[in-house]
C-alpha cells in the first residue's frame, strides 16, 4: 500500500507578529494585548497543516539572509516540511503584523524577500520532486508584479509535469487592485480554486455563495467558497455541488484557519474523497486552527 503523494506548495514564508488585542484599537493610545511571534505565510502555513497530516509536502519560496529566514526554514523543517528556499542577500525576510480580536484580524504585511523569488527556483524546485503529484499555489506571488512570473511558471511546470494545481486566491485588497479579469486569466483551468467570501466578491460579484461558485468554475474546473461560520460551498463544471456546515467552537484566534482548511481540503481531495467529505476534513482542520493562537499546527 502507498502512501499520499508529494505536495509543492508554492508562495510566501513570513514571520507572524501576531497582537491578540484585549479590546478595540485606541487609535493614538495604547491598547492592550498578548503579542506572539511565530511562523507565518499562507503557503508556509498550509504547507505545515499538510505535513501534520502525514502528507509529504515540499516548499518552495524565499526568505533574506537573515536569522528571522533561517529560524523559519528551521522550524518547518521540524515540522516535517522540506524546504526548496532560495535566500537573497539583498532582502529582509517578509514579515507580517496581525492585528486580532476574536474572529476578525487585520495584516499589515512586508513581503520582503518573498517578492524576489523567481520563476527559475520555482522550476528547479518542482523538477526536483519527481515524486509529487500536485501543485499549490498561495496567489501572493501573483499579486505582485515582481513574483508574479514565479507564481505563472510554477503553474506553467506543473502542467507540463502532468501535476494537478490549486490556487488560493489569498486577499481581497489586492485582487481589488489588480482586477478579477487579469486574476482570473492567470488561473484559467486550475484545478481547484479556493476563495473566501470577500474574495469570491471581489472575482464574481455580489452573488450568493452557490451562484459565486458557478461563476468561478468557468475559470477553474472546481471551485469552493469559504465562508467562516457559514460554512463552505463547492460546485464543479459537472454541476457537482457540495455544502458544508462551520463547527461551532469558541474562536481564539483565526490567523492560519484559511490555510488550515486548504490543507484539510488537499489532503482529502487528493486522496480521493467526494467534495463532501473533503469538505468536512477541511472543516475539521479549520476548526482546529482558530481554537488556538496562531497559523500553525500545534507543536
Amino acid at each position: 500500500m502507498t502512501g499520499p503523494s508529494r505536495v509543492v506548495v508554492v508562495g510566501d514564508l513570513i514571520t507572524d507578529v501576531v497582537a491578540m488585542l484585549a479590546g478595540p484599537l485606541a487609535p493614538g493610545s495604547d491598547t492592550p494585548a498578548t503579542i506572539r511571534v511565530s511562523g507565518g505565510g499562507q503557503a508556509a502555513n498550509t504547507a505545515a497543516w499538510l505535513a501534520a497530516q502525514d502528507v509529504p509536502v515540499t516548499l518552495v519560496g524565499a526568505v533574506g539572509d537573515d536569522g528571522a529566514g533561517r529560524d523559519r526554514v528551521a522550524e518547518l523543517e521540524r515540522a516535517g516540511v522540506d524546504c526548496a528556499v532560495e535566500v537573497h542577500g539583498d532582502a529582509a525576510s517578509g514579515t507580517v503584523i496581525v492585528l486580532a480580536t476574536g474572529a476578525e484580524r487585520t495584516m499589515v504585511t512586508e513581503r520582503g524577500a518573498n517578492l524576489r523569488l523567481t520563476a527559475a527556483h520555482v522550476e528547479r524546485a518542482v523538477a526536483a520532486a519527481p515524486d509529487a503529484a500536485h501543485l499549490h499555489l498561495s496567489a501572493y506571488p501573483l499579486l505582485d508584479a515582481a513574483s508574479r512570473p514565479a507564481g505563472l511558471r510554477g503553474l506553467a511546470v506543473a502542467r507540463e509535469r502532468g501535476l494537478t494545481t490549486s490556487v488560493d486566491a489569498a486577499s481581497a485588497a489586492p485582487l481589488r487592485r489588480i482586477g478579477a479579469a487579469a486574476f482570473l486569466s492567470w488561473v484559467r483551468d486550475v484545478d481547484l480554486l479556493l476563495v473566501n467570501a470577500d474574495e469570491a466578491a471581489v472575482l464574481a460579484g455580489g452573488l450568493d455563495p452557490a451562484a459565486q461558485a458557478r461563476a468561478l468554475s468557468a475559470s477553474a474546473r472546481r471551485v469552493v467558497v469559504k465562508r467562516g461560520e457559514a460554512g463552505a460551498v463547492w460546485v464543479d463544471r459537472s454541476a457537482t455541488v457540495g455544502v458544508a456546515p462551520a463547527r461551532r467552537v469558541a474562536v481564539v484566534d483565526v490567523t492560519g484557519a484559511g490555510d488550515a482548511f486548504a490543507a484539510g481540503l488537499l489532503s482529502a481531495w487528493l486522496g480521493g474523497a467526494d467534495p463532501r467529505a473533503a469538505l468536512a476534513r477541511a472543516g475539521d482542520l479549520g476548526a482546529l486552527a482558530v481554537s488556538t493562537v496562531g497559523a500553525r499546527p500545534a507543536a
